[in-house]
């Protein structure tokens, strides 16, 4: 990893990469991303929002919404959430030179999908908490119970009723094995990592930045995105998942 990107993320770094072009030895053009990629090398573990960072890039669990080029093309995934294969993206919302800027999408592993952040910064800010992500048919959101000291949660990992009317919609086992023994994490690494870069703490409450993500984006991606599904009612089921999560 060149020492330049290792060291901090700023704008001209992030100005002389290209979306497209090769990588070299970076592990993505987003300078964000490459100092998180630094820390999971000496941190393997340290936060139950994220499991590794994947291949930038990788359209696995993307392509089985569609496989049009212009689709495609909009999505870049960066992280694994889970064992069971959910997956982070940016979604290219506009051609912005600040690619850490781009809100964050993320696809389930049982075919969901939700908006999680309006950048990459609020992500990290939500993976601060240590929580687990879910994702129902159109929406995800973090769990809302921590593992205590001994690293058994509350939480079985079924499927959650998210806003409290009885349907549970969302798909969430965790990592398909039970829960993660919290001695194995690091978060406090992390959060010292969180400040020490970017001068932030964890998210009191990482739902709260869902919906702000919901609040900006959700329209526009539901209308954007409807036009390549096989299914004329997505955006008119994806914009009553928002409201009745309003």
């Amino acid at each position: 990893m060149p020492e330049a990107v290792a060291e901090r993320a700023d704008d001209t770094i992030r100005d002389t990469l290209d979306w497209s072009g090769p990588l070299s030895d970076a592990h993505s053009p987003v300078p964000e991303l490459n100092l998180l990629e630094e820390l999971q090398r000496r941190v393997p573990a340290f936060s139950l929002g994220l499991d590794y960072l994947g291949s930038f890039g990788d359209t696995s669990g993307i392509d089985t919404w569609s496989k049009d080029p212009e689709f495609l093309d909009r999505f870049r995934s960066f992280a694994v959430v889970n064992a069971s294969g959910s997956r982070y993206a940016l979604w290219r919302v506009d051609d912005r030179s600040d690619l850490a800027t781009l809100p964050v999408v993320v696809f389930g592993d049982e075919g969901g999908i939700g908006l999680v952040a309006r950048n990459l910064r609020e992500l990290f800010q939500q993976l601060g908490r240590d929580r687990a992500l879910y994702v129902g048919d159109y929406a995800a959101w973090f769990d809302d119970e921590t593992d205590d000291d001994n690293g058994d949660s509350d939480d079985d990992g079924g499927d959650r009723d998210r806003d409290g009317d009885g349907d549970c919609k969302g798909h969430g086992d965790r990592d398909g094995q039970g829960d993660t023994d919290s001695g194995i994490r690091d978060n406090a690494e992390y959060l010292a990592w969180l400040k020490e870069h970017f001068g932030l703490t964890a998210a009191p409450d990482p739902n709260a930045l869902v919906a702000a993500a919901e609040e900006e984006f959700a329209e526009r991606f539901a209308n954007w995105f409807g036009r390549f599904v096989d299914d004329e009612d997505f955006v008119d089921d994806f914009m009553d998942e928002m409201a009745g999560n309003g």
